[in-house]
């Protein structure tokens, strides 16, 4: 049966990207039973996606069941390079790492998740490890909060009532009162801060980043550990610098978005 009432969806498609999505993180295989019963599909449905999949390189067989191969990174990968925030960001990125000594990271609004898109890491001890695509809550997260607060009244209802799909049970769960105030604040401020919202030891900072439009599309933030930085230090310090690399990113995406395309003639 399709899930969509649109006649132009795609249910085996869909089908597909649903096997894709049903590896969980840390497991490398799972047998054909295991799958089918994670999507909701009958066996010899995905029996036949992942035939299909592993013709097309996505999926290897092995001998207890199917496991993924890297050219799956080739799907999130082209979203990134078409984006090429990525490549704007990462010097300045860079150099907020050398300035704050804390992992710097860029995420962008999924449903009421945020997706992280570009990272420059330092080797710290954290709670939840992050990387390219891992997704959070987004109302937990200051990226999240600045990502919330830029969207229009209607758009925040309909991204709110969306359920998570980041696994992750958060430690703050406001009512949408508290949830109005504090995207008010941060409407008011321009950033966002968050303490341990998320998770233990958490505390993080972020700032829109923005297209030639003035449209927020990503947000940055300076992320650190409650153990080892303070609030006074994350706003006092980490802040103005963090400030300074979004308005800096936000004015090269401009830059690019502005640049003059090259036109290609054609012989006849």
């Amino acid at each position: 049966m399709r899930r969509d009432g649109n006649p132009e969806f795609i249910e085996a498609l869909a089908r597909g990207l649903d096997v894709l999505r049903c590896f969980p993180p840390g497991t490398s295989s799972l047998t054909l039973s295991e799958i089918a019963a994670v999507t909701g599909l009958a066996r010899p449905t995905a029996r036949r996606i992942l035939i299909t999949l592993t013709e097309l390189g996505y999926v290897r067989s092995e001998e207890r069941g199917f496991s993924l191969t890297p050219r799956v990174l080739d799907l999130g990968m082209a979203y990134i390079g078409s984006t090429n925030l990525w490549e704007l960001a990462r010097p300045h990125l860079r150099e907020l790492v050398a300035q704050t000594g804390e992992s710097c990271s860029i995420a962008q609004l999924d449903g009421s998740d945020i997706v992280y898109v570009a990272r420059v890491a330092v080797p710290k001890l954290v709670t939840l490890a992050v990387t390219i695509g891992t997704r959070f809550p987004a109302l937990q997260t200051s990226l999240g909060k600045v990502l919330l607060a830029a969207l229009s009244p209607g758009e925040l209802d309909r991204t709110l009532a969306e359920p998570s799909r980041s696994g992750i049970t958060p430690r703050w769960t406001p009512g949408r009162d508290e949830i109005d105030a504090a995207l008010r604040d941060v409407r008011a401020k321009g950033w966002a801060v968050t303490d341990e919202d998320l998770a233990l030891g958490i505390r993080s900072v972020a700032a829109p980043l923005r297209d030639g439009d003035g449209k927020v599309v990503a947000a940055a933030n300076v992320n650190a550990h409650a153990a080892e930085t303070s609030m006074d230090t994350l706003v006092g310090h980490h802040l103005p610098l963090l400030l300074r690399a979004a308005s800096a990113i936000s004015a090269d995406r401009a830059a690019w978005q502005d640049r003059p395309l090259e036109t290609v003639e054609i012989a006849r």
